[in-house]
């Protein structure tokens, strides 16, 4: 879990950087393409402002995945720069308060979650699996395509 411990904030700002595991992220995904096994890296400024904190950073994930079309091991990340959530204090919005702590966890994954591959793809115009062809697929292959019209093409009808 990450959290930040709201009296650190009073003075100044904090800056936290560092990993949070996947088995903490709690993702919750069983995809059998899209696999998080790495921990999630973090660099994050965080600042308190009249009723709500403030976290902006950057967040990336490593994903190890197999393309959907070729099935293809490779690997990606979801990287996020510039990513912010602003956390209300009071009001009807407030984010829950433990011991002065407010845990930026369920809102790191949400914001993974969103931005999960759905179809991975080892590139944009992966083409697939390359399948080889028996003599017998080769041989019917080579013989026109008989229309399905074509005897109802030679039908006159007045």
């Amino acid at each position: 879990m990450l959290k930040i411990n709201l009296r650190h904030l009073e003075e100044n700002g904090l800056q936290l950087k560092g990993e949070l595991s996947v088995a903490d992220l709690d993702l919750g995904v069983n995809d059998e393409l899209v696999h998080a096994e790495r921990p999630l890296k973090y660099d994050l400024a965080v600042e308190l402002l009249h009723d709500a904190v403030l976290v902006t950073g950057t967040l990336v994930l490593p994903l190890d995945c197999e393309c959907a079309r070729c099935l293809k091991k490779f690997k990606t990340e979801l990287k996020f720069t510039g990513w912010a959530v602003h956390l209300p204090l009071e009001g009807e919005d407030k984010v829950p308060v433990d011991n002065d702590c407010v845990d930026l966890t369920p809102f790191l994954r949400e914001d993974m979650l969103l931005d999960f591959p759905q179809h991975p793809l080892c590139k944009p115009d992966c083409a697939g699996l390359k399948i080889k062809k028996t003599a017998a697929q080769a041989e019917v292959a080579e013989k026109p395509a008989i229309a399905a019209w074509a005897e109802l093409d030679k039908l006159k009808l007045k």
